[in-house]
């Protein structure tokens, strides 16, 4: 008897401890802050973010060495009481990319932490953190310490964001049942950066994301608007470098020599054809000849040549086939003109930004008020790359673009620049005069921590509504 009664006590205490289980996640299961709640708690810490912003705008680092970023990221995280793991993006299994002078040290400069109670959902925030090297001439007085390398598009900013989205979501992190994901991720100007982290198992690392959501400052929407769409709305991107030989000489005997310069020359205006004249204009393809170099001397012409570039399509066919004619006109160019030539593409080439289409459906429902027109703008799409590819392939995920553009956008008052100043914040990414327009900030901050929070809330204790219609592309780049 007494043997029975100790059995329905210690399933009468599981079964309370389940109970109180279930009323816990049903407490947190109230409504998350509205996205007007999270704005002001953000804009609470927009002169702290600001100040983030301005610091790393000012120390820029390039693809697999942004060691300074690393640290001003996890000394931020440090304060926030906020755990993390570095080291990430470590694989540098490329050889292409260490032969050009980009090295990782003893371990990536990938950030990762969590916030929450590990539980699912679980959901990703990620920020690039990278910049590009280019000479800074924007006019700020907190521009680029280093010559040659600047924050040109935004990634500053980017990381700033989720700083602070990080600062709201851990005041909050006893109000929610699940878990936010955070990355800070290096080298995605051309580096695969996003893919590196992948490969070593970010994406398994338990609580396995459900889904994703990344953020582009982007200057060729109005200031607080947001833009995006569902399906494909990057393109896919590869890069090329090609090598042509000749024989050199004295440039007073052009007859003696193989001039590599007169081929390299006829190879980029034969390249211009692909997208001019064999492309209908219902489809997509760029490209870009971005580098030519040759020779050291006024009198010499050079033994070789060398150009480097960028081919571009919203379609993983249609890369194939620019790549393909590309090949074709570099080899039987530089034979006409009685050289040899090889390309060699990028280790990775980047694969088409595609929105899931349900979980695209659904920020439009939660996320219309974070945009001064109270919806979120069907943008056209881009021919421009983004790694954050590689995490929409694996799981449903959501690249949105927030507006920053304004033609006229004063200057803060904090800084020591004359009354009247202004600043163009529509002029393009990859620009030296390029300049990110901060009230930005505020909107990333804000949409962050508010996408986070929702998607948590709507997928407690049920099927991640991401997953329902999600269809990565499966083709090989």
């Amino acid at each position: 008897m007494h043997h029975w009664l100790r059995i329905l006590i210690v399933l009468r205490v599981v079964k309370s401890e389940e109970e109180i289980r279930i009323k816990l996640v049903a407490d947190k299961n109230v409504a998350p802050p509205s996205f007007g709640e999270l704005w002001s708690s953000a804009g609470a810490e927009m002169e702290w973010v600001i100040g983030l912003r301005r610091e790393l705008h000012r120390y820029p680092e390039l693809m697999y060495n942004e060691s300074m970023t690393m640290s001003k990221v996890t000394s931020v995280l440090n304060s926030l009481g906020i755990d993390y793991q570095t080291g990430w993006a470590s694989n540098r299994k490329h050889a292409e990319l260490a032969a050009k002078g980009f090295q990782s040290g003893e371990g990536g400069t990938g950030i990762v932490a969590d916030i929450g109670n590990g539980n699912q959902p679980c959901v990703l925030l990620r920020a690039d953190i990278d910049a590009l090297p280019i000479l800074e001439k924007s006019g700020l007085p907190f521009s680029s310490e280093f010559t040659g390398k600047s924050h040109a598009c935004g990634h500053d900013g980017h990381a700033a964001m989720l700083l602070g989205a990080a600062a709201l979501l851990k005041k909050r992190e006893s109000q929610f049942n699940g878990t936010v994901r955070l990355i800070w991720q290096p080298a995605e100007e051309g580096g695969a950066g996003g893919l590196r982290m992948i490969e070593e198992g970010v994406l398994e690392k338990e609580p396995k994301p459900q889904a994703a959501f990344a953020f582009h400052q982007w200057p060729f929407l109005p200031i607080g608007e947001i833009g995006g769409r569902p399906g494909t709305q990057m393109a896919a991107t590869d890069l090329f470098d090609i090598d042509i030989s000749g024989i050199g000489g004295h440039a007073a005997m052009p007859h003696a020599v193989v001039d590599p310069i007169v081929a390299g020359a006829a190879i980029v205006s034969a390249l211009q054809t692909i997208a001019a004249r064999e492309t209908s204009p219902l489809d997509s393809a760029v490209v870009s000849v971005t580098m030519f170099h040759a020779g050291a001397a006024y009198n010499v012409i050079p033994a070789g040549a060398s150009i480097g570039g960028t081919i571009r399509s919203l379609t993983p066919a249609g890369l194939h086939r620019i790549r393909a004619r590309v090949k074709e006109i570099v080899y039987t160019t530089a034979a006409a003109h009685r050289c040899n030539a090889s390309i060699s593409w990028s280790p990775d080439a980047y694969p088409p930004t595609s929105n899931d289409p349900h979980l695209f459906s659904w920020v439009q429902t939660v996320a219309a008020d974070a945009s001064i027109t109270n919806s979120i703008d069907i943008i056209q799409p881009t021919m421009g790359g983004e790694d954050f590819a590689f995490f929409a392939q694996k799981i449903p995920s959501v690249f949105l673009a927030l507006g920053s553009g304004d033609s006229q956008w004063p200057a803060p008052s904090d800084l020591d620049l004359p009354p009247g100043t202004t600043f163009d914040t529509t002029v393009t990414v990859h620009s030296p005069f390029f300049v990110l327009n901060e009230l930005v900030l505020q909107r990333g901050v804000a949409l962050h921590a508010h996408l986070a929070l929702q998607y948590i809330h709507d997928n407690l204790n049920t099927t991640p509504l991401s997953r329902r219609n999600h269809n990565p592309a499966k083709e090989e780049f």
